[in-house]
């Protein structure tokens, strides 16, 4: 058995899965706002519940990186090194916008994924990859005009995520398809992804690594007035 607990936090879906050698054996999420943190343990205990298994059996644990949420990010990402350090195992790190596309693996219906996740204003994080996921562009934050992703138009190209409706808008006159549903990444997708980097030994520096934000954190300032 290779078991590996995948944690996706990136966005307002918090997501765990538990996968034996990429086979998906239990999975648990919430989008229930409040105690994140909190939150994140009882759904990893529950998908290890489901799964049958204890979590000194796991063999890694896959984290999903970024973009996304800076506080979803912070706590996915302290929650997995906790784990790796309390069970000597190996962290594996998975951008956000391929957990995204690994929705579409199995279907052979477009021949170019372009996830992309709302950024705020008009702007998306995205990245574009082929059928089986080889990267064509990598993971950048765009700002959407008339001609953004305008050397796919014409390849079958689909456009999918929680910035979806924002891209649809921005290209009213477009040949994309848009699938506006299932639009945040989910741990259950994981599993292929991170059992092929465990094969190859792909594992991050547990002290050094840092979630991939993209773009710089801009905190909002505090309403309140002070006497």
């Amino acid at each position: 058995m290779s078991l590996i607990l995948s944690i996706e936090t990136s966005s307002q879906l918090r997501s765990v899965a538990l996968h034996d050698q990429g086979r998906l054996i239990g999975a648990s999420q919430s989008e229930e706002e409040g105690a994140h943190a909190k939150q994140l343990t009882l759904l990893i205990e529950d998908a290890i519940k489901k799964a049958g298994t204890k979590l000194s059996a796991l063999v890694g644990i896959a984290i999903s990186i970024g973009p996304g949420s800076y506080t979803g990010l912070r706590i996915g990402l302290a929650t997995a090194k906790g784990l790796c350090f309390g069970l000597d195992q190996p962290l594996i790190a998975l951008s956000t916008l391929k957990i995204l596309a690994a929705r579409y693996v199995d279907s052979k219906e477009h021949q170019i994924l372009i996830p992309v996740m709302d950024a705020r204003r008009m702007e998306v994080y995205t990245a574009v990859y082929t059928q089986d996921l080889q990267e064509l562009e990598p993971a950048n934050a765009l700002i959407l005009d008339d001609f953004s992703f305008a050397a796919y138009q014409e390849k079958n190209a689909v456009i999918f995520g929680h910035g979806a409706q924002k891209c649809k808008e921005s290209l009213p006159s477009s040949s994309f398809t848009f699938d506006l549903e299932n639009s945040y990444p989910e741990a259950i997708h994981m599993g292929k992804l991170a059992y092929e980097a465990y094969l190859i030994k792909k594992f991050e520096n547990i002290v050094t690594i840092e979630p991939d934000y993209l773009k710089e954190y801009m905190g909002q300032k505090s309403q309140k007035k002070y006497i």
